[in-house]
């Protein structure tokens, strides 16, 4: 460069991400290897390609600044690692979780009798909220305002889906109404 020339500006970024190859070529030539490294890392096979499809979902949402890089296939290969390490920490964590619930002892369910036994398959067959305010009005005997503070909804609704549910059940159970509540 002499006296009195300026310098070649720098690249422009749209440049730049013109200057490295197409993702597509880069997936296609590395995807077999870090699934291999993946593998290798979680000893799944489909939770190795898992890992390698989110490492390269990462990588192509990243294209333009990742292909920019001397070694992209490096950085997929991190990630890959990270995430393997990742599902590791939380499989163990799982694990040692399992291992503490199954020391404890499990206190046996209650035998249903026949008619409990189809009064609450016909309460599942309400409405998801009908069934909630049912569940815990009959079986934690719950008052309507902690019904209310556990459906996150008002008093007067919590009310109207204990009505609404003791009405379908008196209907389809031929039971009669009491007005509880």
């Amino acid at each position: 460069m002499t006296a009195g020339t300026k310098p070649d500006p720098l690249p422009r970024e749209e440049e730049l991400a013109l200057s490295h190859e197409p993702f597509e070529n880069f997936y296609r030539r590395e995807f077999r290897d870090v699934v291999g490294l993946a593998y290798a890392l979680s000893g799944s096979r489909v939770g190795a390609e898992d890992l390698a499809q989110e490492a390269f979902v990462a990588a192509h949402q990243r294209w333009d600044r990742i292909g920019g890089y001397d070694k992209p296939e490096a950085w997929v290969r991190r990630v890959v690692s990270n995430l393997a390490i990742s599902g590791f920490r939380r499989k163990a964590a799982e694990a040692k979780a399992m291992t503490r619930l199954a020391g404890q002892r499990r206190q046996p369910l209650p035998e249903m009798e026949p008619e409990d036994e189809e009064f609450w398959r016909t309460v599942r067959q309400l409405p998801k909220r009908q069934a909630q305010a049912i569940a815990l009005f009959y079986v934690e005997d719950r008052s309507v305002a902690e019904i209310a503070e556990i459906l996150e909804c008002s008093e007067s609704t919590a009310k109207v889906h204990l009505f609404r549910g003791r009405q379908t059940l008196a209907g389809k159970l031929g039971l009669e109404v009491s007005d509880e509540s």
